[in-house]
């Protein structure tokens, strides 16, 4: 039995560094008409750059446009940002919220205060980070019925769910279910009860399995210090080896324009020792997260990267090397890189019909929403669900058992099952999230553009030393 506990690191041995040269933060809602631009002159060290992104998209924050350079220990990252409505970031809170968590390295990843939520007007959503509750991590293979069960176990052995994230990807399966005690509330500590669960879902999640398939169950103590549950459901999904099959488009296109296939190439550029990758792909929020992260945890310090979106399209381009100073030299380094970016890419995406719940919190009430999906024949590809004192909201994305359409009936018979004024049904268009940065774009055409030609020298230098030298005070 695997339970895990975390090591104590004291956060202020870890925030030294940014103590002894603590970030300069600017806010500047002057320079552009239809974004903030958000400005940050900081020492580097590695990982930070995914750190700033992180607390951008945790608060649902879309990012347009990027440019970030961070040679010689020091790095300046520039960000041209809306909210999820296209307005500028106007609200005082929020930006004092935004100037405190990018400076201080203890704040990046908690939980939203109460007051941020009310500005935001988000719903609740599972904490990307937390401290209080016992995490059930479990990756296998995506099978019907598999979520409902596992739910109904936990319900059984008195464990309520406070939040639950699950993606799949390319017949695999991630989740992680955070849980506390049912009876006495809190974190379950207890090693009997502990061992009671794990040889539980154990049996659960290997029913679903054929002999020498792949599979894995982990309980986890609550720990300072804890992995963002999203960066962490990445982590899991590139252990269990989801990007093997992935492939972007093969070049039979021959052309950027008009193909919203994904586009990953890998280039050398040898004067400056760095590996050059570009992407292209369907825009979508939190398309810089998911990139930044998958080439952070596969060890590569990201120098130079100029980020754009237009249209429906986002075009990405990093400068790189590995974290012991190489470039890419090898031609199966390469190819694992761009399937790992693709699968990053595609985790995300959302596949099914999207049915929104919001009703009161109790216990099982994630074991009764998905026991009804099962019996009627649906399967999810994706669940995000939290829970905030009395009530709790999620989104779930189904299709029928065979990865298609759900049909719209049936459908219906679980919107009455479950209740009406429970859930909420959306049918996202293309099989997409109807939630995505191109909606929101300012490309008055709103057609598929041609490929942005990035240029250091001529594109992101400039606007580096243009920011640069207006780094001051927050302008609001």
């Amino acid at each position: 039995m695997e339970i895990v506990y975390q090591p104590y690191i004291d956060p202020e041995f870890q925030s030294l560094l940014d103590r002894i040269h603590p970030p300069r933060i600017c806010i500047d809602n002057d320079a552009f008409h239809d974004c903030t631009l958000v400005k940050v002159d900081s020492a580097n060290r590695h990982g930070i750059l995914l750190e700033m992104v992180q607390v951008l998209t945790d608060l649902d924050l879309v990012i347009s446009k990027s440019y970030v350079s961070s040679d010689g220990g020091w790095l300046m990252d520039v960000f041209h940002v809306t909210d999820h409505l296209g307005n500028k970031v106007i609200d005082e809170t929020l930006i004092l919220y935004i100037q405190q968590a990018l400076s201080d390295p203890r704040r990046r990843g908690g939980e939203i205060p109460k007051e941020l939520q009310t500005c935001l007007k988000r719903d609740v959503k599972p904490c990307h980070v937390s401290t209080e509750h016992t995490a059930l991590e479990m990756t296998g293979r995506d099978r019907p019925g598999l979520m409902s069960e596992i739910s109904a176990a936990l319900y059984e052995l008195r464990c309520h769910v406070t939040a639950a994230v699950a993606w799949t990807h390319n017949t695999r399966v991630a989740c992680i279910i955070h849980i506390e005690d049912g009876l006495m509330g809190g974190p379950i500590m207890a090693s009997k009860k502990l061992a009671q669960v794990h040889e539980k879902l154990e049996s659960v999640v290997e029913a679903h399995h054929e002999s020498g398939e792949r599979w894995s169950i982990r309980l986890t103590a609550p720990a300072a210090g804890r992995t963002h549950t999203e960066r962490r459901l990445h982590q899991l999904m590139y252990a269990d080896r989801d990007y093997k099959q992935c492939q972007g488009c093969d070049g039979s296109c021959r052309q950027w324009n008009g193909c919203t296939n994904t586009h990953v190439t890998i280039e050398a550029c040898r004067e400056k020792g760095y590996s050059v990758v570009n992407i292209r792909c369907r825009d979508r929020t939190k398309l810089l997260f998911d990139t930044v992260c998958a080439l952070t945890d596969m060890q590569y310090v990201v120098f130079h990267a100029a980020i754009s979106s237009k249209g429906t399209m986002a075009d990405q381009e990093y400068f790189i090397r590995r974290q012991d100073g190489c470039s890419l030299n090898t031609q199966s380094e390469r190819q694992k890189l761009a399937q790992c970016l693709i699968a990053a890419i595609e985790r995300r995406e959302s596949h099914g019909l999207r049915l929104d719940i919001c009703t009161q919190n109790k216990m099982g009430l994630l074991s009764d929403v998905t026991r009804v999906f099962r019996e009627n024949g649906l399967s999810i590809t994706r669940v995000e669900i939290g829970t905030q004192a009395e009530r709790a909201t999620g989104t779930f994305y189904v299709t029928d058992a065979s990865g298609h359409e759900a049909d719209l009936r049936t459908v219906e018979l679980v919107r009455q099952e479950i209740g009406g004024s429970v859930l909420r049904v959306y049918r996202s268009p293309n099989g997409t999230s109807r939630a995505s940065s191109s909606s929101i774009s300012r490309n008055s055409s709103g057609g598929v553009e041609e490929r942005a030609k990035f240029s250091l020298g001529n594109l992101l230098w400039s606007q580096l030393e243009r920011f640069s030298e207006n780094f001051g005070f927050i302008k609001s």
